[in-house]
């Protein structure tokens, strides 16, 4: 566990070494964040994995097939929170992010470059949408990159809680500056 800090600045400043660090290491518990999104009013949650994190630019990415449910989502409102919880340090982070889904250019063609020859490319060289009913397992042929979407997701806000024997606390941190809140 880390030691408690008590500066807005220097919380603000960890929590963005974590992401990095979620990114880069497979088996960090940031690394695995849910996503909300709204669909007719109602919020669809589902697991992504955070591939890369800019924190200049306040940015994290993920990867998807550009078939799936959640991108119509983003695509009809750009907007979600992402949460996240690590026990390790006992942190809990709301991020609320504007969405942008890219299926063309150098970003996309780049990752794909990396991608492409791993197991996880699997996740987008299916002939079906994600969610559509099979009636067997099966095993998909390899295909081109066609289904295969950057997602990324701009930071517009912080809510940071730190669960502690000593007491819990709260902070937000959005484009008017940092406070303090009630946990």
């Amino acid at each position: 566990m880390i030691s408690r800090i008590d500066s807005l600045a220097l919380i603000e400043t960890q929590v963005w070494q974590e992401l990095q660090l979620a990114a880069q290491q497979p088996g960090h518990e940031w690394r695995t964040m849910a996503l909300a999104t709204i669909e007719d009013e109602v919020a669809q949650v589902r697991t992504v994995v955070v591939r890369e994190v800019d924190a200049v630019a306040r940015e994290l990415a993920f990867f998807t097939d550009a078939r799936s449910p959640k991108v119509a989502q983003i695509q009809a409102r750009p907007v979600g929170t992402m949460l996240c919880w690590s026990s390790r340090i006992s942190w809990q982070l709301r991020l609320r992010v504007h969405l942008d889904v890219q299926t063309t250019g150098l970003k996309v063609s780049s990752r794909w470059a990396r991608l492409k020859l791993t197991p996880a490319a699997q996740d987008y060289l299916s002939p079906l949408p994600p969610g559509s009913p099979v009636a067997e397992r099966y095993e998909p042929e390899r295909a081109s990159r066609s289904h295969f979407a950057v997602v990324t997701a701009r930071v517009l806000a912080t809510d940071w809680m730190e669960l502690h024997a000593d007491g819990h606390r709260r902070a937000y941190f959005g484009p008017d500056g940092a406070q303090w809140l009630q946990p």
